[in-house]
C-alpha cells in the first residue's frame, strides 16, 4: 500500500484512506538563475521550475545596468509586464519581445533589448513557481467595498505584494510582523503606514486575505494582482514537514547588525530596515557567510533601476538562518527568507560532481562551461610545472574571492583568479601565476552540496568545545577542516579512525591522537563537534563534510593486500573519482578523476599534499564497475599490506 497523507498539515496514514505524498522540494519551486542578455537573439532559461503546468512569478533584473525590475506572471499572461520600481500601470509587450512563454522547466525571453535581456548584460531571475505553503498569485477586479480575496497558499500568509495593473498605483505589501491596519511600500523608506483601508484592520487566514476600500488594492472597476508568500508553513521535502519560506522580522543590536535564526541556511533574503531601501541578496550573486560577506555583498534594490551595488548593508547565510549587517543599530527589519536547495537527495554522481579540463589562455572573464550544475565548489590547479598555489580550493559559502591550498598550511587568502560561480561552471580571470587560467592544462573538480553527499561550513572559534550544525542530512563520514585566518595544519576525521585521532589534509603524516581536536565526539546527522584545537578563539574556519550517498558517492576504508584488489562502492558504471590515503603510515593524498584518465593502463594522479605536477606514467588503479580496482603494482601509500586505507569515490 502507498504511504498515505490526510488532508491538511503533512501527516501519514499508514493503514490508507488517505491522498499518497508526492514530497516536494525548494529546487522545484524556486530558482535564482543567472544569464548574460543576448538581444536580439533571445534565449531560453532551463532552470528546471515547472511553470508552464503550475504557474507562477519571473522577476528579472539586469544587474550591471540601470534598468526596471520586470515582473511577469502567469496570471496575467507572458505579454504583461510591472515593476517594482515604478508605479505604472502594467505594460503590454504582446508577447513577443521580453518574455514570451512559461516553460516546463524555465521559460524563453524574446529580442528585447531593454530589460530582460540587454544584449552583454549580466542579469538575474528569480522564479517562484506556485505551491501551497509556498507561493500563489492572485488576481481580481477592484469592487469598491470591503471584501476577501480567496487564495491556494494553504496556510496563513506571511507577506502580501499587491499592485493595481490597470494604472498607476503603488505597491502595497503586507507583512505578518507589522499591524493589519498598517502597510509597507517599494518605494517608501519610513515606518510602515497607518491606514485601516487597506487591509480592513483583518488578519489573512490559510483561505482568504482581506482589503478594504483603498484604491491601491480595490478601487470599483481596476484589476490587480498579488503575490502571497507563505511563512513556515512546512509541506516540503520527504516527510512534508520541512520548512522553505520564512517571513519575518528583527531589530538591530547596538551595531547596527541581529542574527536571525530560521532552522535552515537561505539562498535569497529581502529584506528592509524601517527608513531605507528593500534590498535583495542571493546565493548565486554571492552571499558569503562571515567575514567574506562583512557589508561587501552586492545589492538589488526592488525600488531602483540601479545596477546591483556594494552599500554596506547585507545579509550572510549561517547553517540555520542569516546574519544582517544593516548599518544602523536598534532598526526594526522586516524579511522574506527561502530555503537553500538542493533538498532532494541525489541519484546520480553526475548531478553532484564533474571534473573539467581547460587550457588557460591568460584572458579575463572566460567562460568555463561544461560543469553540468550550479557548483558550490571547486579545487582546481595546474596539471604540468608546479606552482606555488596550485591546489587551490575557492567555495561559494566563503566567497569567490577567498583562496586556500591543499598543499599549503597559508591562511585565506584574497584574489581575482575566480569572478563568479555560474549555472553551468564558473568565470575565471587571469592574474600572474594564479591557478584557474594561465598558459597551463588546468583541471577543475566540481561539487554541488547536496544531501546525504556534501556540505559545507563555516564557524568562528570560541576557545573552547563547540557543538554546530550541519546541512549534509546524514552521518558525515569525512570532515576536512582548515583555519581561514591563520597558518596551520587542514585537519581530517574519518568514520573509520574515530573522533580520536586527526589527520593532514596538507601532508603524508599518518593519523595520530588528538582529544581535543573533535572533542572524542562523533558526528551526528544534524551536528559536529569540534575540540579547542579546531576552535581558536575569534577565528574562522570552513570544514567540508561528505557521505557515502547510495549510487553517486561512497566513503570507505581497506586493508591492503599489495595484490590486485577490488573496491566495491555500490555503483554500476565505476568511479569518476577516487581519492585515497594511508592512515597507519606515511602516505600522500592521491586523487584521480575520469577526465584526466581512468582506464584499463596508465593513470594520472595528482597529490593534493603536493603542487607537483600530475604524474602520468603509472597505473595503480583501473576500472571496476562496482566501484575502482587497486593494482598489483600500486605503492605502500596505496596497497601495502596490512596497511590501513580511506578513500572517498564519485560515480
Amino acid at each position: 500500500m502507498p504511504l498515505q497523507a490526510t488532508s491538511g498539515a503533512a501527516s501519514y496514514d499508514a493503514f490508507g484512506g488517505g491522498v499518497p505524498i508526492v514530497p516536494v522540494y525548494i529546487e522545484e519551486v524556486f530558482s535564482t538563475y543567472l544569464y548574460t542578455g543576448n538581444a536580439p537573439t533571445g534565449q531560453t532559461i532551463t532552470n528546471g521550475v515547472d511553470l508552464s503546468t503550475n504557474g507562477g512569478l519571473v522577476w528579472i533584473k539586469s544587474r550591471a545596468n540601470s534598468s526596471r525590475h520586470v515582473l511577469t506572471d502567469t496570471a496575467r499572461g507572458v505579454a504583461y509586464q510591472i515593476y517594482s520600481n515604478f508605479s505604472d500601470a502594467q505594460n503590454n509587450t504582446g508577447g513577443s519581445y521580453d518574455l514570451t512563454s512559461f516553460n516546463n522547466n524555465g521559460f524563453t525571453l524574446g529580442s528585447n533589448g531593454y530589460g530582460t535581456n540587454i544584449t552583454g548584460s549580466a542579469t538575474a531571475s528569480w522564479t517562484f513557481r506556485k505551491q501551497p505553503k509556498f507561493f500563489d498569485v492572485v488576481t481580481w477586479t477592484g469592487t469598491g467595498s470591503n471584501r476577501t480575496i480567496a487564495h491556494n497558499l494553504g496556510s496563513v500568509p506571511g507577506c502580501i505584494i499587491v499592485k493595481r495593473t490597470n494604472t498607476t498605483g503603488d505597491w502595497m505589501i503586507y507583512h505578518r510582523s507589522i499591524a493589519n491596519t498598517q502597510y509597507y511600500n517599494f518605494a517608501y523608506t519610513g515606518t510602515p503606514t497607518t491606514d485601516s483601508t487597506v487591509w480592513n484592520s483583518t488578519t489573512a487566514t490559510s483561505s482568504v486575505f482581506s482589503l478594504g476600500t483603498n484604491s491601491n488594492v480595490n478601487a470599483s472597476g481596476s484589476t490587480y494582482v498579488a503575490y502571497v508568500f507563505a511563512h513556515d508553513a512546512g509541506g516540503f521535502g520527504l516527510t512534508g514537514t520541512d520548512n522553505v519560506i520564512t517571513c519575518g522580522s528583527f531589530t538591530t543590536d547596538g551595531s547596527g547588525n541581529a542574527t536571525v535564526n530560521l532552522g535552515y541556511e537561505p539562498q535569497f533574503v529581502m529584506l528592509q530596515r524601517q527608513d531605507d531601501d528593500w534590498f535583495m541578496n542571493d546565493s548565486m550573486r554571492g552571499m558569503p557567510a562571515p567575514p567574506s560577506g562583512s557589508g561587501t555583498n552586492a545589492n538589488l534594490l526592488p525600488d531602483s533601476s540601479n545596477a546591483e551595488s556594494i552599500n554596506g548593508r547585507d545579509t550572510s547565510p549561517t547553517s540555520t538562518g542569516f546574519v544582517a549587517r544593516m548599518g544602523s543599530a536598534s532598526k526594526f527589519c522586516i524579511y522574506i527568507a527561502i530555503r537553500r536547495g538542493p533538498m532532494k537527495v541525489p541519484t546520480s554522481g553526475t548531478s553532484v560532481f564533474n571534473t573539467v579540463l581547460w587550457t588557460g589562455n591568460e584572458t579575463q572573464n572566460r567562460q568555463i562551461t561544461g560543469v553540468g550544475f550550479n557548483a558550490d565548489y571547486v579545487e582546481a590547479g595546474t596539471r604540468g610545472a608546479a606552482i606555488t598555489f596550485s591546489r587551490a580550493v575557492v567555495d561559494r559559502l566563503r566567497g569567490v574571492n577567498q583562496f586556500i591550498s591543499t598543499a599549503l598550511t597559508n591562511s585565506e587568502a584574497s584574489g581575482s583568479d575566480l569572478v563568479s560561480f555560474n549555472n553551468d561552471g564558473i568565470t575565471v580571470n587571469y592574474a600572474d601565476s594564479g591557478s584557474f587560467n594561465n598558459a597551463s592544462n588546468i583541471y577543475g573538480h566540481f561539487f554541488r552540496r547536496a544531501p546525504s553527499f556534501f556540505d559545507v561550513v563555516c564557524y568562528t572559534g570560541t576557545g573552547a568545545n563547540q557543538t554546530l550544525p550541519h546541512n549534509l542530512g546524514a552521518v558525515p563520514e569525512l570532515m576536512i577542516t582548515k583555519n581561514r585566518s591563520n597558518s596551520s595544519n587542514w585537519r581530517v576525521y574519518d568514520a573509520f579512525n574515530g573522533p580520536t585521532k586527526r589527520g593532514s589534509l596538507n601532508d603524508s603524516q599518518p593519523w595520530d591522537v588528538q582529544s581535543t581536536m573533535w572533542n572524542d565526539t562523533a558526528p551526528t546527522s544534524t551536528v559536529f563537534t569540534v575540540g579547542t584545537s579546531n576552535s581558536a578563539s575569534s577565528q574562522t574556519y570552513v570544514i567540508y563534510l561528505f557521505a557515502t550517498c547510495a549510487g553517486v558517492s561512497k566513503v570507505g576504508s581497506y586493508t591492503g593486500t599489495a595484490t590486485t584488489k577490488q573496491i566495491d562502492c555500490g555503483f554500476t558504471g565505476g568511479a569518476r573519482f577516487v581519492l585515497i590515503k594511508r592512515t597507519d603510515d606515511t602516505g600522500s593524498w592521491y586523487v584521480w578523476d575520469s577526465a584526466r584518465g581512468i582506464v584499463s593502463g596508465n593513470d594520472p594522479y595528482l597529490l593534493l599534499n603536493s603542487t607537483a605536477a600530475e604524474v602520468t606514467n603509472t597505473d595503480y588503479i583501473d576500472t571496476y564497475s562496482a566501484g575502482f580496482e587497486i593494482s598489483s603494482t600500486a605503492p605502500s601509500e596505496i596497497n601495502a599490506s596490512g596497511g590501513t586505507f580511506i578513500f572517498l569515490a564519485i560515480a
